[in-house]
Order: C-alpha cells, then structure tokens, then sequence
C-alpha cells in the first residue's frame, strides 16, 4: 500500500514507513522541485521513497 501512496506524495510514504527526519528534508526539496520543474523531477522521488520503503522492509526483518 506504501508503494501506491509513494507515486502520488512521495514524502508522506516516506513518513508512514518511519524515516521522519528524511521525510521533512525530501517535503523540503519535493515542493520547489514539483513548482520548479512542473513535475519532471516526479518520478526522481518516486523511486527514492520506493527505495526507502524497501530499506525499511528490510531493516523489520532483520
């Protein structure tokens, strides 16, 4: 369910899989970045929180 919330707010996805610090500093570049570049760099962001998602997947298992 992460990975669907992570496509439309990539910060929030961040959040909720328990990386609060990062998720502020990427709210922080996501909004100038989204005004900035019209959503081209969208996607960039997309992965990053689908990468962190999976890191905190894997950090429960261990």
């Amino acid at each position: 369910m992460l990975y669907l919330v992570a496509i439309l707010l990539p910060p929030l996805a961040i959040l909720l899989s328990g990386w609060i610090i990062m998720s502020i500093l990427v709210f922080v570049i996501w909004v100038p970045a989204i005004i900035i570049s019209g959503g081209l760099t969208h996607p960039m962001f997309i992965i990053l929180a689908w990468l962190m998602i999976h890191q905190a997947k894997v950090r429960r298992e261990d």
